[in-house]
This record gives C-alpha cells, structure tokens and sequence, in this order.
C-alpha cells in the first residue's frame, strides 16, 4: 500500500513540471447549494488532463533507476497523451496503441507529443491486447492507466494542493474511471486529514468501482455506456479497488442528461470546457447527489472533449435545461393551422428554430398533419406554458 512520503516524492517531481493551479472560488455555484464551492481546473493542466500526473511520476521514478528504454501504454484519450508527454520529456521512445475508432484529433495531439501511435482494433480491450503484445516483443514498459502505485501517487498530489490551498476544507468531490484518481486523491488527504469527506462520482452507465464495492470484491461490468468517455471503464483496478474501499467515503452517480447539463453550465457560467468526466462532480453536485454543504472542493479532471461531440452534448444540456424544446403537434390539415400554431409560440415567447410539416406519414388520418418544431425555451416553465397554450387552443402535443 502507498504511504504519504510516496504522495509528497510524486509532488516534488513534478514541482517543475505541472502547472500550479490554484481552488477557483465559484460563485454561482456556491450561491446555487448554499456552500462554499470551490473548483480545482485540471482541465487547464498539461496535456489538458491530470493524466500526466500519475504518468510523468511513473515514467520519471523508472527512468532514475536507469533501465527504463521504452514505454508502451493503450489510451484512447488523456493517458495517452499524458505518457507521450512524459516519455519525450526524458527521450524515452513511447507507443501508444490506440483504438481504430479513436478521434484523429486525439491521434494527433499524441503523436505531437512525440508518440508512435499504433492503431488497433474496435475498442480498448482489444488495444490493450495489442499493446501488451508489443511490450512482449520489444521488451518495452506497460505504464498502465490507473492500477499502478507510482500512477496512483502522481493523481493524489491533487489531493496535496488542495489540502495547501483550502486546509479546513469539509469535503472532496472527484470523478472515477478505473480508479487511479480517487484512490490517490482519497489516500494523499486521509493521510492528512482522516476527518476530510473524500466523494467519488460515476457515470450511471458505467459504475464499476461503485458495484464493486457493493459487492466486495472487483467486478466487470458487460458494458460501460456514458458520455464521459473518460469514466467509461468496464473494471476497476485491483489496487485502486482497494484503496477505494478503504478511503472513499461514499460513491454517487448522475446519468448522462445530468453530464451534459452539467458541462453546458461550465461552459456559460464558467466559461470553462470541461470534458464529460470531468464535469461529473459539477453535475453531481448541481444535483445535489450527496449533503453539499460546508466547504466543497471539486475536481474538473480534465477538458479533452471531442469537438466533434460538443454540440450534441450542448444539445442534450439544453434540452434537459428545458431552454431548447422539441415538440410533435399534431393538427387538421387545412391553410391556416400552421400559422395558428406559429402565432401562438411567439405570442408565449418561445423562439422557434426547426420546423418540419409532415402529412405523409402512414398512420395519419388523411384530413391530419404532424408538425414537429424544435423552439428556444427559457426554461421547463416556459416550455409547459407553450404546450399548455397549444392545447388550449385544441392542438395535440406530444
């Protein structure tokens, strides 16, 4: 098990490294729970993740003992960039095996870095079969994701500063994937300060360390389905298990509507992107999943978001915000109703921006039309308003 000098060794290699990011006091936040909320932006660290962390302390403890030559790690996102980065900065030759299904972005912004990237098949079980295949043929290290002490060591620095910046802080909120963050966050602050609440929030879709702990022992879920690509592990570790069980004080989960709004909020309040794990502890506690009170410091672990992904995500926010509102009408088909309909959503405010008129549809009464319209809203209020002046004016909506 890691003791505290190995947290403090992880925190003196990187001091020259990382960047120092102080707790961001939040204001809308602390004003919407009635805490004092405070955000730690690893989303602004290098590489665009706390992943280098736990990398570059592995990496950098196994290149002064003298027979580390070459690193090889499977990623489709934030440790892989975090070992390329860490691998250059030593000249360790580093490859990263990536899913074929991987964003080219991602792909680049690795090789940037300084990594080979090998790509291999469809998900990352399969990645991480080709890259253990590799390290047997070269003899190359494994620098695996979360389930390796110095990792472990390296994430729980984060612990560290926020201890330094915030002493008496009452509670920790941070995301979980496999585990690495949380168990190092959780061990480096209960070393400290045992009476600190440490909370690990999991992707509905995708809570293995969460069904693992329930049940005792480590547990492979059949699928792991979330937004959060970053959180979306089928196992967790068998050490960060541990260290989870041991140090976690409690496991909550939000579903992927929550993730999206919650990122959305960032973005507009914050002005601050976030990636889907990340978010998870702001959307945790914008929906209040645990006693959000006292001093709460929350981890944004990360800000590599797909681009490609962001607008559906915005999407998805707005919708559950209730500011954007799709809604399926059906009418008589006549000259006019389209223009009723049209007079009474402005009339109540609302902003329509598709509409698409159907009355081809197999199962429509002849004399009928399905009109579905997507409107800006301000709210669900704002939304039920409309559909209850549609209605009023005999329009079904659905």
């Amino acid at each position: 098990m890691l003791e505290l000098k190995d947290f403090e060794a992880a925190a003196d290699r990187l001091k020259n490294v990382i960047h120092n990011i102080p707790l961001s006091t939040s204001a809308t936040f602390s004003a919407m729970t009635g805490a004092e909320v405070y955000l730690k932006y690893e989303n602004q660290q290098k590489t665009g993740s706390f992943k280098v962390r736990g990398a570059y302390n592995k990496i950098m403890k196994r290149y002064a003992e003298g027979d580390l030559h070459a690193v090889v790690a499977s990623s489709a996102g934030n440790h892989a960039q975090g070992v390329a980065f860490a691998a250059s900065s030593v000249g360790v030759k580093s490859t990263i095996v990536m899913p074929r299904s991987t964003p080219i972005a991602k792909v680049s912004a690795t090789q940037g870095y300084g990594a080979d990237v090998v790509l291999a098949g469809n998900i990352y079980d399969e990645a991480y079969a080709k890259a253990c295949e590799i390290c047997e043929e070269t003899g190359a290290e494994f620098i695996h994701p979360f389930d390796d002490p110095m990792v472990i060591a390296g994430q729980g620095t984060i612990g560290l500063e926020i201890m330094d910046d915030l002493p008496d802080v009452d509670t920790i909120v941070v995301p979980i994937g496999g585990g690495g963050l949380a168990s190092g966050v959780a061990s480096a602050v209960k070393m400290l300060h045992p009476n600190v609440r440490v909370i690990g929030v999991q992707a509905a879709g995708a809570a293995g360390m969460k069904a693992s702990i329930e049940a005792g022992h480590v547990i492979s879920l059949d699928t792991a389905k979330t937004i959060a690509d970053g959180i979306a592990v089928k196992k967790p570790g068998e050490l960060t298990f541990a260290l989870c069980s041991k140090y976690l004080d409690e496991i909550v989960t939000v579903d992927d509507d929550e993730i999206a709004q919650a990122i959305l909020f960032l973005m507009e309040r914050g002005k601050m992107v976030a990636e889907g794990a990340g978010a998870a502890p702001v959307a945790a506690i914008m929906n209040r999943k645990f006693d959000v009170s006292g001093k709460v410091a929350a981890v944004i672990s990360g800000g590599n978001i797909d681009v490609t992904m962001i607008s559906r995500i915005i999407e998805k926010g707005l919708l559950r915000a209730g500011r954007m509102t799709k809604l399926r009408i059906l009418m008589q088909d006549r000259p006019g109703q389209l223009e009723m309909a049209s007079r009474i959503i402005a009339a109540e405010g609302a902003n329509v921006m598709v509409v698409h008129h159907d009355r081809t549809d197999v199962d429509l009464d002849i004399r009928d039309a399905i009109l579905e319209i997507t409107m800006e809203t301000q709210d669900r209020e704002h939304a039920q308003r409309v559909i209850d002046a549609l209605r009023a004016n005999g329009f079904k909506v659905s």
